[in-house]
């Protein structure tokens, strides 16, 4: 189910917003949707490119797992 939000920006942002709705054929309302799932979507995820290189460290991907191995485990420290 959908929410609904109000949202306070300056008057500059909210003319551009506008025209960015405008030119992509959108309501103001799904283009400022739309831009912060992508925002939301690139700060919470790694890329092809980026997962690749992850998964060719070894070293790497045998820390993770005996990182996860202990926290199951409830062994080691955490850092904040």
């Amino acid at each position: 189910m959908s929410k609904t939000i109000t949202l306070r920006i300056s008057e500059d942002h909210y003319e551009a917003f506008k025209k960015y709705a405008k030119q992509d054929n959108r309501k103001i309302s799904n283009a400022i949707e739309t831009l912060a799932l992508r925002q939301l979507e690139s700060a919470q995820f790694v890329d092809d490119a980026e997962m690749e290189g992850i998964m060719a460290d070894k070293e790497l991907c045998a820390r993770i797992e005996r990182g996860g191995k202990q926290g199951k485990e409830r062994k080691g420290r955490y850092v904040e």
